[in-house]
């Protein structure tokens, strides 16, 4: 599954990989050692700034309901987007298409 997470994220994390240090979440990001924080390039590109581009590292944790339901979707990549869009929603940050986390959002709820 981390494999499936990281070809549909590859535009986004760097890696993806699993994590036991989140107990409620089914995620987190992080960024590696010596790479920029997502927060710091956010507040220097609204400070007008030049930042290079930051992926962070996707944790999952394997154990959540959520994490252990998308092995058996078949909107596994929308549900990757939520699920990466989730993780940067609780750090503070916005998703980079506040749009389509919406679209893959309602589309999900009206299956349900």
């Amino acid at each position: 599954m981390l494999d499936k997470l990281k070809d549909a994220l590859k535009d986004k994390a760097k890696d993806v990989r699993a994590t036991t240090r989140l107990v409620d979440s089914p995620a987190c990001l992080v960024v590696q050692d010596g790479d920029m924080s997502t927060q710091l390039a956010r507040m220097l590109k609204q400070a007008g700034q030049t930042v290079p581009e930051v992926k962070p590292i996707l944790e999952v944790n394997a154990q959540h309901p959520l994490v252990k339901k998308l092995e058996a979707t078949s909107n596994f990549d929308d549900l990757a987007h939520i699920l990466f869009d989730q993780a940067l929603l609780a750090e503070g940050g916005m998703p980079e298409d506040p749009a389509a986390y919406v679209r893959r959002v309602n589309q999900l709820l009206e299956k349900t």
